[in-house]
């Protein structure tokens, strides 16, 4: 390497480092205060009465049968969320790929939910789609005859993962329409002229060509999903009891429901594990379709 080479890569360095150490505080101080936190009983009614606690807010917080039903709520809403985007994603992608009139309109409304803060898509389902009295909804269901349905009472795990997936299905259908454009049309053609049927194409060409991209769509939807939060808090508050409490909403709830800083703290610090735990896993299953060429 020459040496106007390395002058210049120790320019570059020296010109980002300021970044890069505002970044780093940026993150560690948080995460050194919530360790801190997780270590002390720290009650905000009653904070003169502090003290080391060392691991019992961990195991408070993970031997409460609130945190496994946390726990399984969460896996329910990631994991169902994942199918709908991937699926759907999938198969609407594969329709707007062909062309047709007004393709570029179709595919900005498609993708335009993905851009709405998820507190004011919450309000629109809470209260335009699923209320049951003035809802779109209930006016459907009373159009044909049928009682209308209260969403968040009935089915509140059901109606946040609907909400959640019309967020996220955008993000998919962008990412699979992206790489279908890509997509070697030759190879497509030859397959019809030798009477290829659509499933067949779709089956042996179509899905091989997005294992990629389905798998960059579940390892980014899993990780954001893990922290689903305001969703919740709009629409059901983690109810009917604890039907909806996935673990960032119980964290909230010890923190500032229950005023317990240090509970919370713990419960921080476990879900940071659970997401770093997920991503381990999906990299592992994963990993091979990244890296083929």
């Amino acid at each position: 390497m020459s040496e106007a080479a390395r002058e210049s890569r120790r320019a570059g360095r020296l010109t980002a480092s300021p970044a890069i150490l505002l970044l780093f505080i940026w993150m560690i101080v948080p995460l050194a205060f919530t360790v801190y936190f997780s270590t002390q009983n720290y009650l905000l009614l009653d904070p003169e009465n502090r003290g080391f606690a060392g691991l019992e807010n961990f195991s408070y917080f993970l031997s409460s049968s609130s945190f496994l039903n946390s726990l399984v709520t969460t896996l329910k809403l990631v994991g169902s969320v994942l199918v709908i985007t991937v699926v759907l994603g999938v198969l609407i992608s594969v329709l707007v790929d062909a062309k047709f009139p007004g393709q570029g309109v179709v595919r900005m409304l498609l993708i335009s939910p993905f851009f709405i803060m998820p507190t004011v898509s919450a309000l629109i389902w809470k209260n335009l789609l699923m209320n049951p009295v003035s809802g779109l909804f209930a006016w459907l269901f009373q159009l044909v005859g049928l009682t209308p349905i209260n969403w968040f009472s009935d089915w509140p795990l059901l109606s946040i993962i609907i909400i959640v997936s019309w967020e996220w299905l955008p993000f998919a259908i962008l990412i699979f329409v992206t790489s279908l454009q890509s997509m070697d049309q030759e190879q497509k053609e030859a397959a019809q002229m030798d009477g290829a049927t659509p499933v067949s194409i779709f089956r042996y060409l179509t899905l091989p060509h997005l294992a990629r991209p389905i798998a960059v769509v579940v390892m980014v939807e899993a990780i954001f999903l893990l922290n689903i939060f305001a969703e919740i808090f709009t629409t059901t508050s983690g109810g009917p009891g604890d039907a909806t409490t996935n673990v960032p909403y119980l964290v909230f709830t010890q923190a500032l429901l229950e005023f317990d800083v240090g509970t919370a703290s713990a419960g921080g610090l476990v879900a940071v594990v659970l997401a770093n735990v997920v991503a381990a896993a999906l990299l592992r299953v994963f990993g091979k379709s990244l890296t083929q060429a």
